[in-house]
Formats: structure tokens, sequence, C-alpha cells
């Protein structure tokens, strides 16, 4: 009897894998026949695209300025020539206080200062958020118990 089922589940087994491997192999080269058409930075949709507007870029011809006209800019903003791009170094975690300063992981750009936002009673979560007289700021929020 056992000898029967494992001669059907060797049968089956070699069956399946005749089945699956030529679709598998097809698949392979359909993924690699797709990526080879792409760019290196082609296809991934997070990155930010050109603002239409050439007001977001500065350049050397330019004395390195940004425009104070920059289309969407809020008032606090301080913007740098950073790469040939305005980038505001306030708030900004891969240009913080000057171009390329990058904040590490779990901080964020506050005021051109790299905040561990988790654990900083000044910048508690989110920046500029200050939790009360003696309380700690634990996981980003003030008074976690």
């Amino acid at each position: 009897m056992s000898r029967a089922l494992l001669s059907i589940a060797i049968t089956s087994l070699s069956i399946l894998h005749n089945i699956a491997s030529p679709v598998q192999a097809n698949y392979a080269g359909l993924v690699k026949e797709d990526f080879i058409k792409l760019s290196p930075r082609a296809g991934s949709r997070l990155l930010v695209e050109k603002p239409k507007n050439g007001k977001h870029y500065c350049s050397s011809e330019e004395n390195n300025v940004c425009h104070t006209e920059t289309t969407g800019r809020k008032p606090n903003e301080q913007l740098s020539c950073c790469k040939n791009q305005c980038r505001d170094v306030l708030s900004d975690r891969n240009h913080c206080g000057c171009c390329d300063h990058k904040c590490g992981f779990g901080q964020l750009c506050c005021n051109g200062v790299c905040a561990a936002v988790a654990y900083d009673v000044n910048n508690c979560g989110e920046c500029g958020k200050v939790c009360k007289h003696k309380q700690r700021c634990e996981y980003g929020t003030c008074g976690y118990a």
C-alpha cells in the first residue's frame, strides 16, 4: 500500500515539475526582457518629477540664487541652491542646515537641526511640539506611560 502511494506521489511530482519548469522559465524571460528595456531611473513612481516652471532650479549662471517668487513657497522657508535645485535647509532631511547634510534614521530636520523626534522633548513626534514641564518624550508622545 505504501509503495503504491509513494509511486503515485513521485509520478505526480515529476509531472508537476515538467509542467512548472517551462512556465517559470517563460516568466523569468519575460521579466528579464521588460527590465532590460528600462533605464536605471525608469519605473520608480517615487521619484519626484521636474517642475514645469524652471523657478525651482538654480544654476551657477544665476550666482546660485533661488528666486523669491518660487511658486508654493512657504513664508518660513530658507531656500538654498543645492545641486542646482532650490531646497529649504530648515526642513529638508537631505539638506538640513546646509547642502548635503543628511539627517539620520528617525530624525527630522527642525529649523535646520536634525532632531530625533521619538525622544526629543522640544520636537516630540514632530517639529516644534514641546512636552510640558517634567514630561518625557517617548516614542514620539509626550508623557507616554
